[in-house]
């Protein structure tokens, strides 16, 4: 039988490894009596470890979120795990905290332990021309990382933000936006949130070191579904949510053209999209139909190239795409010589 400290131990590693556990499973794993388990569930207590009794035909146990942090159990691969994530993935503001914890993980490691962890040490060194990204206050990326989780709108002030201007003179106050978070990414050393905004009824990527979360949140929302990316990933199951990493990929590492238009194209999304590369999104509207989102350099280069696909189409915004297409139309039957006529002539 294993002694009172080290099975306290055992029985904190159960807790930690799933939900619930009946309390005749955890006497068994143990090798003591329920009665000895609920012994030992009181002493966790006593040391700040939430142990929530659970009922039901089989009674149990279940370990709770506190509100004090308790000496945390790692096995040997989850502190080798954990150190180097610390010392890896840090950006926009988290590289002190991360260090700090990295500290104080390695103070309380056995010394076979810290060994391997010292021998592991990393420097992370950003790619050749990457600047140095802002910092994020921590207390941001919770308050944004809570309306994801709960879906609720989110009310923000942002820098930079296109937000029209009410009034006038020192009566004058930008309204803050508003969005439906959907997921936090971080991509390049800068923290994103992927969001619909609800003004501009479309989605949308906001940089989370230039938000100013504002309190209340707004009400409860049903999570929409990411538009499709070429190449996009598949969630599991058979739906057809596309994955977020392939979507924020996509919009942040494709160019950003002066100009970008929609248009309707009678010819299958899957023979057009190896030819649509960083000019925009294709998606399947039917059999032999597809929307193109695309950009371009200029309204007259975005007509010219749609027409290079050699297939119908139509124009669905905005206006300015549909000039240039009625004047590159003009300019190709001038460009036109007639039988025995010559050009200049």
């Amino acid at each position: 039988m294993l002694e009172t400290s080290a099975r306290l131990l055992a029985l904190l590693s159960l807790l930690q490894a799933r939900r619930d556990w009946p309390g005749e499973a955890l006497a068994a794993r143990l090798r003591v009596s329920p009665r000895t388990v609920r012994r030992d569930v009181d002493r966790l207590r006593e040391l700040g470890y939430p142990v929530r009794a659970t009922k039901g035909p089989d009674g149990g146990y279940r370990l709770d979120a506190g509100a004090d942090l308790p000496p945390l159990l790692f096995d040997d691969e989850q502190a080798v795990a954990v150190a180097v994530a610390l010392q890896t993935s840090p950006v926009g503001g988290l590289e002190e905290p991360a260090q700090r914890a990295l500290a104080t993980i390695r103070q309380v490691m056995p010394a076979r332990l810290r060994g391997r962890i010292d021998a592991l040490e990393v420097t992370a060194v950003r790619s050749s021309g990457q600047a140095a990204q802002p910092d994020v206050d921590p207390a941001v990326l919770v308050a944004v990382g809570g309306a994801v989780r709960s879906q609720e709108v989110l009310r923000f002030d942002y820098d930079g933000g296109s937000a029209p201007v009410v009034g006038a003179g020192d009566a004058a106050f930008r309204p803050p936006r508003r969005a439906e978070p959907h997921h936090l990414v971080t991509w390049g050393g800068r923290w994103y949130l992927v969001a619909w905004d609800l003004e501009r009824e479309d989605w949308r990527t906001f940089r989370v070191d230039r938000m100013t979360p504002r309190t209340p949140t707004g009400p409860r929302f049903a999570p929409r579904e990411l538009p499709a990316v070429p190449g996009g990933g598949r969630a599991s199951h058979g739906t057809r949510r596309p994955d977020v990493a392939a979507y924020v990929a996509h919009q942040l590492s494709r160019p950003r053209w002066p100009v970008e238009g929609e248009v309707v194209l009678h010819a299958r999304a899957d023979d057009l999209a190896p030819w649509v590369g960083d000019h925009g999104v294709v998606e399947a509207l039917g059999p032999d139909r597809s929307r193109l989102v695309a950009g371009s350099w200029s309204w007259r280069g975005l007509a010219a190239w749609v027409g290079m696909f050699d297939v119908p189409f139509e124009v669905v915004r905005p206006a300015e795409l549909s000039d240039a297409v009625r004047e590159m139309g003009d300019r190709y039957r001038a460009a036109v010589v007639g039988p025995g006529r010559a050009a200049g002539r």
